[in-house]
């Protein structure tokens, strides 16, 4: 990290010091930064992707969805859901994904969690789970068959998925 500056301008110094620090030390603030990020969820409103008749409308389900997806999954995925790589992970892209044709498949992830994904059965309420579903397959793909809260709780009261089953629909 750079010098401290003795004349009292330590806003400033301190934004010289970020800006020198190295890539791995970014790194890091990012990983905690986005470890905490989950945090955040907790105060989410209600679901937005309700099964019930009059509910809500594909515009609130998107907005809902696509506040997840900033505040969780775009951490990993990035904001153009292209997925990343570095230090040795590789995070698959979610834009252009056909695995996500079978809608049970980021379901399952979702709740089930898989290899360096975290399960979010602790974070996410069933309702953000089939919002944010939604919006990934809606924005970043061609997909708009629903997925309803009664598609969620329908996998994750179902049997843990075969890892075969994974491996063909998965990576």
């Amino acid at each position: 990290m750079g010098a401290w500056k003795q004349d009292g301008a330590a806003g400033a110094a301190n934004d010289d010091a970020v800006n020198r620090a190295s890539g791995a030390t970014k790194r890091r603030w990012l990983l905690a930064l986005a470890a905490c990020l989950p945090l955040g969820v907790a105060g989410f409103a209600p679901a937005m992707a309700q099964d019930t008749a009059g509910g809500t409308t594909n515009v609130q389900i998107s907005a809902e969805g696509k506040q997840v997806y900033e505040e969780i999954c775009q951490a990993c995925h990035m904001a153009d859901a292209k997925g990343g790589g570095g230090a040795g992970a590789v995070i698959p892209a979610l834009a252009g994904n056909a695995k996500l044709a079978d809608k049970d498949y980021p379901i399952t992830l979702l709740l089930k969690g898989r290899g360096g994904m975290p399960w979010f059965t602790e974070i996410l309420t069933p309702e953000q789970m089939a919002a944010v579903v939604n919006y990934v397959r809606g924005h970043f793909n061609d997909y708009h068959d629903i997925v309803t809260v009664a598609d969620v709780k329908r996998v994750a009261t179902g049997p843990v998925p075969k890892r075969d089953c994974l491996n063909a629909c998965g990576q």
